[in-house]
């Protein structure tokens, strides 16, 4: 059976023209002469013709096809390449990140655009997705020479990048990479030696040459992450002309057999292994003390990774969704509950397959309202005019980059398996599209940092940063919007659940810091919970923020009365449905249970 591309931009455009006020990141001079919210409409459905009739009918090849190794070489599924160069042509992909390029959508509306390219072909979009973001990378710290030698091709989409920082023995923990960079007697080229893995879209035929952004320690730098530079690494030397040299003693070793994302080849990739390997460096060489600029650049794209990490989770989950409610209208099946002498219904009449589809349908409306957040305020960060105004988006980014990457990760995968649950045996079965989603989607709780590490984030890093005030601010803005809307009369039960998620909150902060003096082994052990319960309250104010512009809408206009009808049901059923589990994991993190800590290694 076809992969199934199911998708909408309603609920896009209701954030961005309803919710966001996208016109505020539209009216920015980056963009006012040329966007405007007039616009959204049709480049949003544009987008989605786009993915659904060019990229879509890829996606099988690359699940069933997948990336080929022979000879030391990677082969592509051959409709992958079609499909490649249009997005890169029309100006859907790598050109996005361009801060200094025409026409350049803004990430509140190119945020949407990766949205269904993912939702499309998963696999695809790591060849065009990383290409920008590393080339933008490049374009802020590199050379005005590096600058020209690079991004222009690499923002056409001509040549391709990765991103090479894992390692066998260094994977999330970077600073025990070993992989070394030596100087030249040629200014700011080294000799790169050592071996990386699990580098996504680490080799392929889509395009002439791929540059890799490789991170590693000048011979005689610092130990630890401290030490790390940065360097560009072509596959194949790029001339000071921009004409292609020799090949650059880079060699895929091989490419991993996995559970899924099967067209997006996943290499081991070794540098060096002749000893001909020369990497530019990126900014400056290690200072007197040997501490490298690496991570720093490395972190220019990080919360975005992050974010867009959330997002694919949510995208794969969403097609998997909206196949399952698809189905469920479809195959009859049973009887009613509460009418057992009547006819057979369609399944999405039985109650407990309503919940399990209102369940997927309100957390990906959390997980979309959490990532737009993300995408608003990026586009501040980089584009805004307002002191004041980047200062809060850059505060507010901290918190909620680990939330959107951890929260959304994790729950795909469960809201993925209520969706096979919807259909079924049949679910389970390759004919139809939800195994596939479920295969693909496990990577993304992995990527860009394990959840565990996003935890971590949060409670050991973004908790204290500016001595507690930017978590501070944040939690008072939720505060806030509680008791200015408590009162509303369409939603006093959600606010009521809603002040009592604070305030259960309030106490989680003060037991776990606790927990750093007195237990803190605790601390790592409750802090994937502690993230989860933080992104639901975020998130329950989110979803009600929006059914208040929806409830509004609806009795103001007699278009989308579906819609916003949807938008209400969707909010009251998270926070009616999900936020209490933040009162719930209160008690489990106070009961202080030590089981996991005690328990003798034979005994597991």
């Amino acid at each position: 059976m076809a992969s199934n591309f199911l998708y909408s931009s309603q609920d896009h455009k209701f954030i961005i023209k309803e919710w966001l006020k996208g016109e505020r990141i539209l009216g920015l001079d980056r963009f006012k002469d040329y966007l405007s919210v007039d616009d959204v409409e049709q480049i949003l459905d544009q987008a989605l013709k786009v993915c659904k009739d060019v990229v879509a009918p890829t996606n099988d090849d690359g699940d069933q096809i997948g990336t080929i190794f022979s000879e030391g070489k990677v082969v592509v599924p051959e409709s992958f390449h079609h499909a490649y160069k249009f997005f890169q042509e029309n100006g859907w992909g790598s050109s996005n990140k361009d801060v200094k390029g025409e026409g350049a959508l803004p990430g509140i509306l190119f945020g949407a655009v990766r949205e269904y390219l993912i939702g499309a072909n998963p696999s695809l979009e790591t060849y065009i997705g990383l290409t920008g973001g590393i080339t933008a990378v490049i374009q802020e710290y590199g050379s005005k020479e590096q600058v020209e030698l690079f991004t222009d091709k690499m923002f056409r989409g001509v040549w391709s990048a990765t991103m090479a920082l894992t390692e066998s023995g260094g994977g999330s923990d970077v600073g025990d990479m070993l992989s070394k960079a030596y100087p030249t007697e040629e200014p700011s080229i080294y000799k790169i030696k050592g071996t990386k893995c699990f580098i996504s879209a680490g080799d392929h035929n889509l395009t002439e040459n791929i540059i890799h952004l490789v991170l590693a320690r000048v011979d005689g730098a610092a130990r630890g992450t401290k030490g790390l530079s940065l360097f560009i690494v072509p596959k194949i030397w790029v001339n000071p002309d921009g004409s292609l040299g020799e090949t650059n003693d880079v060699a895929t070793v091989g490419i991993e057999h996995k559970l899924g994302y099967k067209g997006c080849a996943t290499a081991v990739l070794s540098f060096g292994e002749e000893g001909r390997c020369r990497g530019l460096l990126l900014g400056e060489a290690p200072d007197a003390k040997g501490i490298g600029q690496g991570m720093a650049q490395m972190f220019k794209m990080i919360n975005e990774s992050r974010i867009n990490t959330g997002q694919s989770a949510m995208a794969v989950a969403t097609v998997a969704y909206n196949n399952a409610v698809a189905y469920a209208r479809e195959r009859v099946q049973g009887r009613k509950f509460t009418n057992p002498k009547s006819g057979r219904v369609p399944i999405i009449q039985h109650e407990d397959i309503r919940r399990m589809l209102l369940t997927q349908k309100s957390v990906l409306e959390a997980m979309r309202a959490m990532i737009f957040k993300g995408h608003y305020y990026m586009d501040q960060i980089t584009f805004g005019q307002d002191e004041s105004e980047v200062r809060e988006a850059n505060r507010r980014i901290e918190i909620i980059t680990p939330l959107i990457k951890a929260y959304c990760s994790d729950q795909a995968w469960s809201l993925i398996a209520d969706a096979i649950q919807v259909y079924g045996g049949y679910g389970y079965t390759e004919e139809y599209p939800a195994a596939r989603q479920a295969r693909d989607s496990k990577i993304y709780s992995i990527w860009e940092g394990t959840n565990y590490i996003q935890s971590m984030d949060l409670v050991g890093r973004k908790w204290k940063l500016d001595g507690g005030h930017i978590f501070q601010e944040w939690f008072a803005e939720l505060e806030e919007f509680i008791r200015e809307n408590k009162h509303n009369h369409e939603f006093v039960r959600e606010f009521e659940i809603l002040s009592q998620a604070v305030q259960a909150y309030r106490e989680l902060l003060n037991v776990v810091q606790g927990y750093f003096l007195s237990k803190p082994g605790f601390v790592p052990l409750y802090s994937t919970r502690v993230l989860r319960v933080t992104a639901e309250l975020y998130a329950g104010c989110l979803l009600i923020e929006q059914a208040l512009v929806a409830e509004h809408n609806l009795h103001k206009s007699s278009a989308n009365q579906n819609f916003y009808t949807g938008k209400i049901y969707s909010a009251r059923f998270y926070v009616r449905n999900v936020v209490p589990d933040v009162m719930a994991t209160l008690q489990v993190i106070k009961e202080g249970d030590n089981s996991a800590l005690d328990i003798p290694e034979d005994a597991f």
